[in-house]
C-alpha cells in the first residue's frame, strides 16, 4: 500500500507492542508475570469515579471546549501552583487526550523539517518517533548508567548546535526512574535560555519520588519561561491511565496553536473525564502517598532481587515504579544477539514480560515495572533467576 512518508518513519510503540503478545498468551491461558505496564496497578480512587457519575446524571456529555472546559484549566493552573510554585494562567494551558498528546502536539506545532531535538538517553520510547514523524532530527544527550542516569547541564551543553530548538526532560525518567536535582535542573534551564531553546519538561511522574525528594516543576523555578513547555498528565498521580487526561503549560502563543491544531485532530478530550479531573485536582490526594509507600516497599524487594541476580547490575530508581537492569551478560550471541531477542526467549521460556532495552535507545538493558503486587514480584524474581541462570548455562 502507498502510505505516507511519515508513517513510514515510525513504528508501533514498543511498550504497547509488549503488551499486546503479553495479552496473547495470557488469552491462551498462560499464567504470565507482566512486568511490562507503565500504569500503576490501583484503581482510582472513589470520589473522582463519582465525579464521573455525576457528570453522567447530569448530562454533560456534549462537545466542550477544544482546550478543555474552563473549570479543568483553572484546576490545573491552581493545581500546579498549590504543589510547585508555579503561576500559570488558565489562558496559558490546554486540555489534552493524556500527555502524550500533549507532547505530541507541542513537537508538532514547534518542529520544522530538519530542525533537531535533544532528547536524553535512555529515552522514553515515543519521543524519537513523534520527532521524525514531524520531520525533526532527534540528537541523543548521553546520561551514564555510572552517574545513576542523571541529565547534566553540561552534556545538554555539548551537543548543542545550530539546529537545534528544543530539548525534552522527563523527570522522573521513564525507564530508568532518574531524577534532576533541583538545582542541575536549573541550570539545564539557564543552558536552555542562553542558546535560545525551547524546554519541554515531561513531568508525568512528578510525585513519584523517593527518600528525601520531593515533587519539583521547573516551570515553579525563577526562571524566564518564555520558552518552557510543561507537560503533565493524570494518569500515574490520580491512578487515571484510562481516562486520558493530560495538559500543557506555556506561553499562550503556543498553547493557542496547540489548541488550533487539536481543533483539526482529536476536538476536545472526553467531557465526562475532564470533569473526573476537576475533582481529581481539587480533592484530596491521599491516594498519591498510598501508593508511593507501596511502591517504596516494592522499589526495596525489586532492587534487591535484581541485584542478586548473576551477572546483573542495577542502578537505584529515584522516582517513577521502573528498574532498568543491565543484562549485557546475556546477550550477544546467536540465541539472544540483543534484549529485544532475549526478551522475547523470556517471553516464552518463562512467561515474563519485560521491554526491551532497545525500545529506550539502551542496548542491554531491561525495563521492569514493579507496578503490580508483591506477590507477582516475588513469582517473577525467581523466575528470572532461573531464566538467567538456564541462559547462562547454555552459552
Amino acid at each position: 500500500m502507498d502510505l505516507s512518508q511519515r508513517i513510514q518513519r515510525i513504528a508501533v510503540s514498543p511498550t504497547l507492542a509488549v503488551m499486546m503478545e503479553a495479552e496473547r498468551y495470557k488469552a491462551r491461558g498462560i499464567d504470565v508475570v507482566d512486568f511490562g505496564p507503565g500504569e500503576p496497578d490501583f484503581p482510582t480512587p472513589d470520589h473522582i469515579k463519582r465525579a464521573a457519575v455525576r457528570a453522567l446524571e447530569q448530562n454533560l456529555t456534549k462537545y466542550t471546549a477544544t482546550g478543555g472546559i474552563a473549570a479543568l484549566r483553572q484546576a490545573i493552573v491552581e493545581w500546579h501552583a498549590q504543589q510547585f510554585g508555579s503561576s500559570f494562567k488558565p489562558a496559558e494551558c490546554v486540555v489534552t487526550v493524556g500527555g502524550k498528546h500533549a507532547i505530541f502536539n507541542a513537537i508538532s506545532v514547534l518542529i520544522n523539517s530538519g530542525d533537531e531535538v535533544l532528547v536524553p538517553v535512555p529515552y522514553w520510547v515515543s519521543y524519537p518517533d513523534i520527532v521524525k514523524y514531524v520531520g525533526g532530527r532527534m540528537v541523543e544527550v548521553p546520561t551514564p548508567a555510572a552517574g545513576g542516569f542523571t541529565l547534566r547541564a553540561s552534556a545538554v551543553e555539548g551537543v548543542v548546535g545550530p539546529r537545534t530548538r528544543l530539548l525534552i526532560v522527563n523527570s522522573p525518567n521513564n525507564p530508568t526512574g532518574a531524577v534532576v536535582p533541583p538545582e542541575e535542573f536549573e541550570r539545564i534551564a539557564e543552558v536552555c535560555q542562553r542558546r535560545g531553546l525551547w524546554l519541554l519538561s515531561d513531568e508525568c511522574y512528578s510525585h513519584f519520588v523517593y527518600g528525601e525528594a520531593r515533587p519539583f516543576s521547573i516551570g515553579g523555578a525563577k526562571h524566564d519561561k518564555e520558552r518552557t513547555i510543561i507537560v503533565g498528565s493524570l494518569s500515574k498521580t490520580f491512578a487515571m491511565t484510562g481516562w486520558r487526561i493530560g495538559y500543557a503549560l506555556g506561553p499562550q502563543p503556543l498553547v493557542d496553536a496547540i489548541i488550533k491544531l487539536q481543533s483539526q485532530s482529536t476536538s476536545n478530550p472526553t467531557s465526562i473525564a475532564q470533569h473526573a479531573a476537576v475533582e481529581a485536582l481539587r480533592g484530596p490526594m491521599d491516594s498519591v502517598q498510598v501508593m508511593l509507600a507501596e511502591y517504596t516497599r516494592r522499589r526495596a524487594r525489586v532492587l534487591e532481587g535484581m541485584r542478586a541476580l548473576p551477572g546483573v547490575t542495577c542502578a537505584e530508581p529515584q522516582g517513577a515504579f521502573y528498574v532498568f537492569p543491565n543484562v549485557q551478560k546475556y546477550v550477544g550471541d546467536g540465541s539472544t544477539p540483543d534484549t529485544t531477542a532475549l526478551a522475547r526467549l523470556m517471553l516464552e521460556q518463562a512467561h515474563i514480560a519485560v521491554v526491551p532495552g532497545e525500545a529506550f535507545g539502551a542496548p542491554g538493558y531491561l525495563r521492569c515495572s514493579y507496578a503490580t503486587s508483591m506477590e507477582r514480584i516475588e513469582e517473577g524474581l525467581a523466575r528470572l533467576d532461573k531464566f538467567l541462570r538456564s541462559v547462562s548455562s547454555r552459552s
